[in-house]
């Protein structure tokens, strides 16, 4: 099973583009920060987050692009995927 849930904020604007072709496809890029807990030994200034890249498809990439921007609050479901390259 590969499923993955985040809930944080937009690191950056959404960007949306479109696939060339007979049939466009809009394609949305963005990064949710997702804050780390911390354990009681640290204090409260040394929160931090990771930074998850993400990437939406057809009208859910077009209402990403219309409705959230940096700082909005984002739920994302979706599947794992690295990819690497020289």
């Amino acid at each position: 099973m590969n499923k993955v849930i985040l809930l944080g904020r937009m690191a950056r604007d959404p960007e949306v583009r479109f696939t060339q072709g007979n049939e466009p496809m809009a394609v949305c890029r963005f990064a949710v920060a997702v804050d780390r807990p911390y354990s009681s030994r640290r204090t409260e200034g040394d929160a931090t987050a990771d930074f998850i890249n993400c990437v939406v498809w057809r009208r859910q990439a077009e209402n990403v692009a219309n409705f959230l921007k940096k700082g909005s609050l984002a739920g994302v479901d979706g599947r794992l995927q690295t990819r690497s390259y020289e």
